[in-house]
């Protein structure tokens, strides 16, 4: 079956020429549970479970690619069946199907959680078809309510409310932040009013949330495969589907905790002076930083890349230079990508052994050639290069065992970069899959690979800092936002990147603090950022250009490195925080409709957020520092000063370039811990001195 990307995305279907789906015969209940629906697209399966019912096709998917992690005790159901429709119970579960067309309402004890379109049309029956199968694949729609947001769908830089879009679940190498294209994509979606629906499948999604120019009362799904296996979930708020969501596709482990301290990175240092000298700057300035960061160019040879290989002409001997940063306390990352460079000998060798992607018509390695259109003076056309293929065992395991020597040399972390150049339905996988069906997936199985090696043999425990990611990513922490543009609106997009990703199962992230290209030097934006950055999972410095604070102004400089201070003093509270999610599967930055349900105001303020469970964070995205905000209700303090604030009630002030709009729930004890320049320096108990607003953060020593 062959897939026109965003075919529907560009025109109004004609919906009369689609043929919805019938039930042809009665259900039945097979010898194995699940209720059998004989239909004219084909036979679908129907489980119930605890928190939700599983529709699926017959068509077996050999190539599930380990998405799932566990599936919950299907429940014994009962069947009732007439003519012209069949009821199905399964403890507090009731589902009544309608035979021609095929449409349903499900329920849960006497609510209602999830139904077929209500949206008629004043000629045919349904404006959209509940159920059909296209030349597409599979569509699905169902009821939404007029009054109701949806949120989820990975990461998304505009409204974290799906409301009125049509957002295709496909990775892009998106070069930034301002359009619906985007790194890290799944295709599970959410309701406050209680439901979540999310559909299990490599493949390219398309969502139509209440799409007007379609049905702006209508949510439906076109699931770009002749497969289709879809989960209807139910929970009281969103904190419940997260959690029924990351116990099916899984629940990121805890990072180590030098990872919660500050990255520092450039695209790119160019020489091992220019890095040596960077590093000791920090330690002189009294900068807090944890890690430094080689990025491609670092300390690869673009034309040759990527081979696990440090550039010769540059670093003849790269264990004396990381001997060197370690001497200065720092953990060392290192930038790849899942490209080998037809230059380098190391592309014959894997093509020779069928580790590479291939053309699907020719049989041949398929050699990927890159748009040169997005390179420039700094960011230098790569080579033709050969895909490495994660669906071969043996390339698989080749891969992650490449990374052992770097981890024996004192390499702390990885920069898994890329990941979504998968895209000509051309390619052909190993296992069969074209290269349309392996794109999305592809993320998850370099993701898993790289995580892999380090859990084998990192020393100081394992961590990844991935761009690319799909459904079952959240397993292998952590990922970043890529390539925001320099300026406030790639603030804004980049906290909402965040949020969405959040809202999407994956608890942790991390943006390209001060913007990644079209540096202007704006001071006030740099600082900006790193205020708000304080208040996310992981923290980064990063973009073309340098990022360190002293590179600014020096008001900048002075107003970053209290952050920065600020933000080893939280570590405490930070790691509290990490640790929950990871068993919650809530995000760290959590938006206002997960942290605050019943607050249905709050909503329309979608890029403030809270930061573990009592920290309110206003980000200033504005030039001259104004912010508007609504406070939650209840009693809060201004942090760190401590000040009371009465919730319940919107405020618009102006901060001065050292100020946040950060509060404190009243009652609540933040952790603080010392003001140390690198996590190495906090043993034992020296790691927690006190509790804020007991004791004030310039009392923390």
């Amino acid at each position: 079956m062959q897939s026109t990307p965003n075919q529907f995305d560009l025109q109004i279907p004609d919906w009369n020429l689609i043929e919805q789906v019938y039930i042809t015969s009665p259900a039945t209940i097979s010898k194995d549970g699940p209720v059998v629906l004989e239909t004219s697209a084909g036979r679908l399966l129907l489980s119930f479970h605890q928190n939700y019912v599983r529709i699926r096709t017959e068509v077996a998917d050999s190539n599930a690619y380990g998405m799932i992690k566990q599936i919950e005790p299907a429940i014994p159901s009962a069947l009732l069946i007439d003519e012209s429709q069949c009821v199905l119970n399964a403890n507090n579960w009731k589902m009544v199907i309608q035979h021609k067309p095929f449409s349903f309402e499900l329920f849960y004890g006497e609510e209602k959680v999830i139904s077929s379109p209500s949206d008629g049309h004043f000629v045919r029956q349904n404006r959209i078809p509940p159920l059909a199968y296209t030349n597409n694949g599979w569509m699905f729609s169902f009821d939404l309510n007029h009054h109701e947001p949806v949120y989820g769908l990975g990461e998304k830089w505009g409204r974290l409310d799906k409301r009125g879009q049509i957002v295709r679940s496909f990775n892009h190498d998106a070069l930034g932040v301002n359009a619906e294209i985007s790194y890290k994509n799944t295709p599970f979606a959410w309701s406050p009013e209680g439901w979540g629906v999310f559909v299990h499948t490599p493949a390219p999604v398309s969502h139509a949330v209440g799409y007007a120019p379609w049905s702006h009362r209508t949510y439906s799904v076109l699931v770009e495969d002749e497969q289709c296996d879809l989960f209807l979930m139910r929970g009281e708020q969103g904190e419940n589907l997260l959690a029924h969501y990351t116990e099916l596709t899984g629940k990121a482990p805890v990072p180590p905790d030098w990872s919660l301290g500050v990255i520092l990175s450039k695209a790119y240092y160019k020489d091992v002076p220019e890095l040596l000298d960077t590093a000791e700057n920090v330690r002189k300035q009294r900068m807090p930083c944890d890690v430094i960061t080689l990025d491609g160019r670092a300390w690869q040879d673009t034309q040759t890349r990527f081979a696990f290989e440090w550039d010769p002409n540059r670093f003849d001997d790269p264990a004396a230079v990381i001997k060197k940063l370690k001497a200065q306390h720092f953990k060392i990352c290192v930038w790849e990508y899942p490209l080998v460079s037809v230059h380098n000998p190391l592309f014959e060798e894997m093509a020779a052994k069928g580790w590479l992607l291939k053309h699907k018509l020719t049989g041949e390695t398929y050699r990927y050639q890159w748009d040169q259109s997005a390179f420039g003076e700094v960011l230098t056309p790569l080579p033709e290069s050969g895909i490495v293929d994660f669906t071969h065992p043996d390339a698989y395991a080749f891969w992650r065992e490449a990374h052992k020597p770097l981890f024996d040399l004192g390499v702390d972390m990885i920069k898994a970069d890329f990941g979504e150049q998968v895209e000509d339905d051309n390619m052909l996988a190993h296992n069969g899959d074209s290269g349309l069906r392996l794109h999305n997936v592809y993320s998850l199985l370099y993701n898993r690979c790289v995580y892999e090696a380090a859990k084998k043999y990192c020393q100081s425990g394992p961590f990844l800092f991935s761009r690319s990611a799909w459904t079952g990513s959240q397993c292998y922490p952590s990922q970043w936002g890529g390539d925001p543009q320099a300026d406030w609106g790639g603030l804004a997009g980049s906290i909402r990147g965040a949020l969405s990703w959040g809202m999407s199962g994956a608890p942790f992230y991390a943006t390209d603090v001060g913007g990644f290209y079209k540096d202007t030097r704006d001071s006030e934006l740099f600082v900006r950022w790193v205020q708000a950055a304080l208040f996310s999972a992981h923290i980064r410095l990063h973009g073309i250009g340098q990022r360190e604070p002293w590179s600014y102004n020096e008001e900048a400089e002075q107003a970053a490195n209290k952050i920065l201070q600020m933000r080893y003093q939280l570590l405490p509270y930070i790691k509290q925080a990490v640790e929950a999610a990871s068993v919650s599967g809530l995000p760290v930055m959590r938006a206002m409709p997960l942290a605050f349900p019943s607050q249905r105001a709050l909503w329309a303020f979608e890029l403030q957020f809270m930061f573990g469970q009592d920290i309110l964070v206003v980000p200033c995205l504005l030039p001259g520092g104004d912010v508007e905000y609504l406070l939650p209700e209840g009693e809060w303090l201004t942090f760190p000063e401590g000040n009371p604030v009465e919730g319940g009630r919107m405020y618009r002030q102006t901060l001065a370039l050292s100020e946040m709009a950060v509060f404190v729930k009243k009652g609540a004890k933040i952790p603080l811990g010392p003001s140390v320049e690198h996590t190495e320096m906090l043993t034992g108990q020296s790691a927690q001195v006190g509790f804020w607003p007991d004791m004030a953060l310039e009392d923390v020593k």
